[in-house]
C-alpha cells in the first residue's frame, strides 16, 4: 500500500480511530480509578477495625478477608478492562476466550486440591470457626493451639510441642475448645460411708471460696455449681461440679478446683477411696502375703 492510499484510508477512518482510542483510554483510566477506590475502601475498613477491635484474632480475620476480596476485585476489574480494550482493537476474542477456558480447566484439574484448600480457608475465616490462639481438635486426630491460619493451611501446636500442619481442604470436623466461653467439669469420688449432706456442704464451700479468690475468681464467670451425684461406681460415689470459665481457662480452673477439693476433704476427713486388692485363700480366709526372698 502506497503512502497516499494509507493517508487516504487513515483520513477516512480517523473519527473511528479517535473514538476507539478515547474509549480505550477511558476504560484504562476507569479501571485504574476503580482499583484505587477499592484499595482505599479496604484500607479504611482495616483502619476502622484496628481502632475498634481488641482481639488480635478478629483483626487478623478481617485483614485476611479484606485482602482476598480486594485482590479478587482488582483482578476482575482489569480482566474486564483488557477484554474490552482488545475488543476495541478488533481482536477476535472467541479463540482467546476458548484458550483461556481450556487453560483454566487444565489448571483447575491440576490444582483442585489447592482451590479446595483456599475456598475452605476462606469460609473458616468468614464464619469465624476458629482463629489464631484457639485450642481446637481437628478431624478427631490433632489437638493443639492454633499458631498459624492462612487460606491454605492451619498450624496446630500440640501440648508436647509438636507442630501439626493441616491443609484446610482436608478438614471435616473441628472441635473448638476456646470459643467464647468454656466449662470445667470436675468429678470427684467419695466413700460409700460418707454423708451426702456433708460432702455437698464441703463442695459448696470450695466453690464459694474459689469464686472469692482474687486470682482464680478472675477466670470464672460465675460461682462453680455442684450438680450432685453423677454416678454410683463400684467402690465410690462420684460427685460432679462444673464451672463456667473464660475461654481456654477450663483446664487451669479444673486443676485448681481439684487441688482445693483434695485439701478440703483431707481437712474434713472425707474419704477419697481407691481400689484395693484382697487375696482370698481356697478356704475363704484372707491369704497371708508371702515374704519376699
Amino acid at each position: 500500500m502506497s503512502w497516499d492510499k494509507f493517508a487516504e484510508w487513515l483520513g477516512e477512518n480517523q473519527q473511528e480511530f479517535i473514538g476507539a482510542g478515547l474509549r480505550i483510554v477511558g476504560v484504562a483510566i476507569g479501571a485504574f480509578l476503580l482499583s484505587r477506590f477499592l484499595r482505599r475502601i479496604v484500607g479504611r475498613v482495616e483502619k476502622k477495625v484496628s481502632e475498634h477491635t481488641t482481639p488480635m484474632r478478629t483483626l487478623q480475620r478481617t485483614q485476611t478477608l479484606t485482602k482476598v476480596l480486594s485482590s479478587a476485585g482488582i483482578v476482575i476489574i482489569w480482566v474486564l478492562a483488557i477484554f474490552y480494550i482488545l475488543g476495541e482493537l478488533n481482536f477476535n476474542l472467541a479463540p482467546l476466550l476458548a484458550g483461556v477456558g481450556i487453560v483454566g480447566l487444565a489448571v483447575g484439574f491440576g490444582a483442585q486440591n489447592l482451590v479446595r484448600d483456599v475456598v475452605t480457608g476462606f469460609f473458616i475465616l468468614l464464619e469465624d470457626q476458629y482463629g489464631v490462639g484457639d485450642i481446637v481438635q481437628i478431624n478427631q486426630v490433632a489437638t493443639g493451639k492454633v499458631e498459624q491460619l492462612t487460606l491454605r493451611m492451619t498450624g496446630l501446636r500440640d501440648l508436647d510441642g509438636t507442630m501439626h500442619y493441616i491443609s484446610n481442604g482436608s478438614i471435616d470436623h473441628v472441635a473448638n475448645r476456646s470459643k467464647d466461653w468454656a466449662r470445667a467439669v470436675i468429678d470427684v469420688g467419695v466413700g460409700y460411708s460418707e454423708s451426702s449432706d456433708r460432702v455437698r456442704a464441703v463442695l459448696l464451700r470450695v466453690a464459694q471460696e474459689a469464686k472469692e479468690d482474687p486470682e482464680l475468681g478472675r477466670s470464672l464467670y460465675t460461682e462453680p455449681e455442684v450438680l450432685g451425684v453423677e454416678r454410683i461406681a463400684e467402690y465410690e460415689i462420684v460427685w460432679r461440679m462444673i464451672a463456667e470459665t473464660k475461654p481456654a481457662r477450663q483446664w487451669e480452673v479444673g486443676r485448681a478446683l481439684r487441688e482445693r477439693i483434695k485439701v478440703a476433704f483431707d481437712r474434713e476427713n472425707i474419704e477419697i477411696p481407691f481400689p484395693h486388692q484382697v487375696l482370698v485363700a481356697p478356704d475363704g480366709r484372707p491369704a497371708q502375703p508371702t515374704p519376699s526372698e
